[in-house]
């Protein structure tokens, strides 16, 4: 368990009146990140729903999607073939089935980017002429930031429409997808902190984890909300 169930330790100290430290701690306090098995929530955690990184098919995979149809159960994959599939950006929900005895109402599944190779034809494709590509763009810049960004957005607003009231992501494309888990993490972070100060409570969902596979991952996502004040200020909005 990773110590961010306490929202104090992300908070800044900042020397702005009331109202700003607290337009940017707030949405922070419904922000949690453990580490743990997303298909095997700690029952202290609360979640009601999980977010399954899934691909196009919706009809199950490797990962944590395949580890999510394992434990709901075969009634998923019979429910996910009325679904017609996903694309990339775009969520849709599930029952949650097997799940449901673990107090998982429902399951988003979201078809995240693959990350392309700076060199690769695709990435060129959606490129401007001697812009940076890879890592190296402006964090916002590549197509691959906007389609993450978008699955982030869709399962917020899924979490809205079945009035979730714990939301739990897993590192959406950062496994086999190969995107990178520091820019993954500060588009993850933003579009939930955004969602959270335009949302305030009571508003759904109430809170969000972040499930972190590792202590490793889970530093990736400390080091980005500590320093959120010096990179949001600086990013391209995606």
């Amino acid at each position: 368990m990773a110590d961010a169930s306490d929202p104090n330790d992300f908070n800044l100290s900042l020397p702005q009146a009331d109202g700003v430290e607290r337009a940017l701690n707030d949405p922070v306090s419904r922000i949690d990140l453990v580490v743990g098995d997303l298909t095997q929530p700690d029952s202290g955690w609360g979640v009601t729903a999980i977010v399954n990184a899934a691909n196009e098919s919706l009809l199950g995979g490797g990962g944590v999607d395949g580890a999510i149809h394992r434990e709901a159960g075969p009634r998923l994959l019979e429910f996910n073939r009325t679904l017609d599939g996903c694309p990339t950006g775009l969520a849709k929900a599930s029952p949650a089935f097997d799940l449901e005895s673990q107090g998982i109402e429902h399951i988003f599944h979201t078809v995240g980017p693959v990350w392309n190779d700076p060199g690769s034809s695709e990435a060129a494709a959606y490129a401007m002429p001697g812009a940076p590509l890879g890592e190296a763009a402006q964090l916002g810049y590549l197509h691959e930031d906007t389609l993450l960004a978008s699955c982030y957005l869709n399962c917020l607003r899924l979490a809205v429409q079945h009035e979730a009231k714990v939301v739990a992501f897993p590192a959406i494309s950062t496994g086999v997808y190969r995107f990178p888990k520091e820019r993954a993490a500060k588009i993850a972070f933003a579009h939930v902190f955004g969602h959270f100060a335009t949302r305030p409570a009571p508003e759904f969902p109430h809170k969000v984890l972040f499930v972190c596979f590792s202590e490793e991952d889970a530093n990736v996502y400390r080091e980005i909300i500590q320093n959120r004040a010096d990179w949001m200020t600086n990013r391209r909005r995606v």
